[in-house]
């Protein structure tokens, strides 16, 4: 099997092909026997199934088992009422009264389109939500309205430590900026702010497949390659000092500005069940007429696109590509011919359906499948 420390890469694994509809039926039966009720249900299966079709299995529907473990224990709020607290014609603020991150998210989200759509930018900030999954997720939903998107968060636990320290006070924070285009395929940048998100560790540990030594360091400042010991560690953030300092800038935008967790105040989602995580968010959207017509943009947008994509490759095998120039169809191949998922994780997925009366979908397809990989998120 093919890593990558950046970029994108296809890679051969042992996950079978699972028709899209059948899952989000799956996810949406299983939550409601939970309690959770239906919007809701559906609204957080469409956001995870999204992430897989994506191609960002770590934040699909591999993370329901951990969900419905809060769900049980009662960290979340099942009859949260998601409400603006401050409001602008640019601005909110939004609390999501401990719902579920994907719920909230998308409320937050939508609102911010309206609000951009009427005044030309807005910026809504988010705060007691929960976990929310791919941040390209948010950011593209920009997309639909001809708007920029930019997406910041708080992880949900801390996996990393402030810039020359062992402490850790930061979690990957990650970033999404989605910029569209004309003709080209739009930018959906996503990506943590450590060289790899907590949920690649996680991958990698279940597939028994060692990691680069850039990844992960020890509490004594060690490079770690065993991703099972990898998970005691602490992510390395990109660029070095440069990337914690873009970290906590995020965390200070996303959540210190909205009253929400971070630093010591972060509640580690992995361990801790019930203690309400606090999560805070922001997204800003604005309208490129603000600047120039949306039409030269959009051109203009897709000259430098292509340019770039054109432009020589190291090895003429792997074309230079944008963040995000895939995602159109690989969304289009995880629809037509569904969306890979790993032995183990459908082995858990079969379990938690059963325990509730519940039939996972047979696969579509028994062969191994491609599973393409983008870089670290949350």
């Amino acid at each position: 099997m093919e890593l990558q420390e950046n970029g994108s890469s296809v890679v051969e694994s042992s996950a079978t092909l699972y028709a899209l509809p059948g899952l989000r039926t799956f996810v949406r039966e299983v939550l409601a026997s939970n309690g959770v009720a239906a919007g809701d249900a559906a609204t957080v299966a469409d956001r995870m199934l999204e992430a897989d079709a994506r191609g960002v299995p770590s934040h699909g529907i591999t993370r329901l088992p951990p969900y419905l473990d809060r769900v049980r224990a009662g960290g979340y709020n099942l009859d949260a009422k998601v409400r603006i607290v401050r409001e602008s014609p640019v601005s909110a603020l939004v609390d999501g009264d401990n719902g579920f991150g994907q719920v909230v998210m998308t409320y937050a989200a939508d609102l911010a389109a309206r609000k951009a759509a009427a005044s030309g930018l807005a910026w809504v900030g988010v705060r007691n939500s929960n976990h929310a999954g791919a941040g390209g997720v948010y950011a593209a939903r920009a997309l639909e309205h001809d708007l920029i998107g930019l997406y910041g968060a708080i992880g949900n636990a801390n996996h990393m430590a402030p810039w020359g320290g062992v402490s850790p006070l930061l979690s990957t924070n990650p970033l999404a900026v989605a910029i569209p285009a004309g003709r080209q395929p739009p930018v959906v940048l996503d990506m943590a702010t450590t060289v790899v998100s907590f949920g690649r560790l996680k991958l990698a540990a279940q597939r028994g497949e060692s990691i680069p030594d850039t990844w992960v360091m020890d509490l004594a400042g060690a490079p770690v390659t065993d991703p099972a010991e990898a998970m005691h560690g602490l992510l390395m953030p990109i660029g070095g000092y440069k990337g914690y300092g873009l970290n906590l800038v995020i965390g200070m935008l996303a959540g210190t500005l909205n009253g929400a967790a971070f630093g010591s105040e972060t509640i580690d989602f992995n361990h801790d069940h019930v203690t309400p995580t606090n999560t805070g968010n922001m997204i800003l959207m604005v309208r490129p007429d603000l600047f120039r017509s949306l039409e030269e943009f959009k051109a203009s947008a897709d000259e430098r696109i292509r340019e770039l994509r054109e432009s020589r490759p190291v090895d003429p095998g792997r074309p230079v590509r944008t963040p995000g120039d895939a995602l159109e169809s690989r969304s289009r191949r995880s629809r037509e011919h569904g969306v890979p998922i790993e032995p183990a994780t459908a082995a858990r997925l079969a379990a938690l359906g059963a325990a509730h009366g519940i039939e996972l979908p047979a696969p579509v397809d028994a062969t191994p499948a491609h599973t393409d990989l983008e870089g670290g998120r949350s």
